[in-house]
C-alpha cells in the first residue's frame, strides 16, 4: 500500500502546484516529479512497481468514462465531426513532425 500512497502523494503535489497558478496539467505535473523523484534516487523503483503494474494492468477501467461520454453525446460528435477530425488530423501532424524533429537532432549530435 505504500506505493500506492507514493503515486497518490504525487499526484496531490500535482494538482496543488496546478491549483497555485502551473501551466500544466495536474498529472503531468505530479508524473515529472515523480520521474524526477525516481532519477534523484529519492523513490526506489522497487516501491512502486506492483502498484504501477496493477494500476497498468486495469488501465481501461480508466477509460469507461470517457467511453459513456462518447456514447451519450453522439449527436453531438455527428454534428461538430469535421472540426473533431480536423483537430485530430492536426494534431497527429504535429506529433509526428515533433517526434520525427526530436529524433533527428537527438541522432546528429551523436
Amino acid at each position: 500500500m505504500s506505493g500506492f500512497a507514493i503515486l497518490l502523494a504525487f499526484d496531490l503535489v500535482g494538482l496543488l502546484l496546478h491549483a497555485a497558478g502551473l501551466p500544466l496539467p495536474a498529472n503531468v505535473a505530479g508524473l515529472i516529479l515523480f520521474a524526477v523523484a525516481l532519477f534523484l534516487g529519492l523513490v526506489r523503483i522497487e516501491w512502486v512497481e506492483d502498484p504501477a503494474s496493477f494500476l497498468l494492468r486495469h488501465l481501461m477501467l480508466f477509460f469507461v468514462p470517457t467511453i459513456v461520454a462518447v456514447v451519450t453525446m453522439g449527436d453531438l460528435l455527428r454534428a461538430q465531426w469535421l472540426p473533431i477530425a480536423g483537430g485530430m488530423i492536426a494534431s497527429l501532424l504535429a506529433s509526428m513532425l515533433v517526434a520525427g524533429f526530436v529524433a533527428k537532432t537527438m541522432i546528429s549530435d551523436k
